[in-house]
């Protein structure tokens, strides 16, 4: 670690759960954060602020007016700009030593598996669900710790599935594929801005833990915030041993 990094991360370094070690372990990370909207704003911003040595940072839409009350990597200078290339140069003004590669493209198949192969860590901050699940199958396939949420007008989630641990349950566990869900969207049912700051903020203090190596992620927990009344609930829940996805094979 350089001078300057041991100045620029010192408050970080202070922490006894953290340390150099544990700073140098985030310096030597790549977070993969699929979605530069409403949760991948804070979700990135922290993560490059705190050191994390490589971004990924993929979303195939462009800035839009609309999206400026919530998604605060961009600017209303940027409208128009591609989302992942407006987040970087949010990112690299915070954080120039670190690398941060942009992709505007809606990954899909063999290209989201091999992306998601080569990461310490995936942040889930898209809004649909079969992106989601398609996520997950590759966070499975590879053992890649997945940090998932979501933030729908003012209710927020956010958990942790890392299949590195034999105990942990996947997305699927949780939120089967084949069952019937309202997809619902920003645009439709609208969002209170600070709560994807919340959960995209969580989001990045559960990936930053896991590159770390430290403390309990929230593996096998759901945490559920209703924001216009400002109350969490914990959901516990447990590996399905019948999961398509993360079971045993028969």
């Amino acid at each position: 670690m350089t001078d300057d990094q041991l100045l620029r991360y010192s408050r970080h370094i202070l922490l006894d759960a953290l340390g150099i070690e544990g700073q140098e372990r985030i310096l030597a990370s790549h977070a993969l954060i699929i979605g530069a909207g409403g949760l991948g704003s804070p979700a990135a911003l922290y993560l490059a602020s705190a050191g994390i040595g490589k971004i990924t940072l993929v979303d195939n839409d462009t800035v839009d007016f609309t999206n400026l009350q919530r998604q605060i990597l961009h600017t209303q200078a940027r409208v128009g700009m591609a989302k992942a290339e407006s987040g970087k140069l949010a990112l690299s003004a915070i954080n120039p030593e670190i690398d941060i590669v942009p992709l505007q493209e809606r990954l899909a198949g063999e290209a989201l598996d091999a992306l998601i192969a080569t990461a310490d860590v995936v942040l889930d901050c898209t809004d649909n669900f079969a992106t989601r699940h398609a996520i997950n199958r590759a966070c499975v396939h590879h053992k890649k710790p997945l940090v998932s949420g979501a933030a729908i007008r003012f209710d927020g989630q956010i958990s942790v599935y890392d299949l590195r641990r034999d105990d942990s349950p996947c997305y699927h566990c949780l939120f089967p594929e084949d069952n019937e869900v309202e997809e619902v969207r920003c645009a439709i049912m609208g969002v209170f801005a600070p709560l994807t700051g919340i959960i995209g903020t969580m989001q990045a203090a559960e990936a930053l833990k896991l590159a770390a190596g430290i403390g309990e992620s929230l593996t096998g927990r759901l945490l559920l915030l209703d924001v216009l009344d400002m109350e969490w609930r914990t959901v516990k829940f447990k590996k399905d041993p019948g999961c398509t996805v993360c079971g045993a094979p028969t």
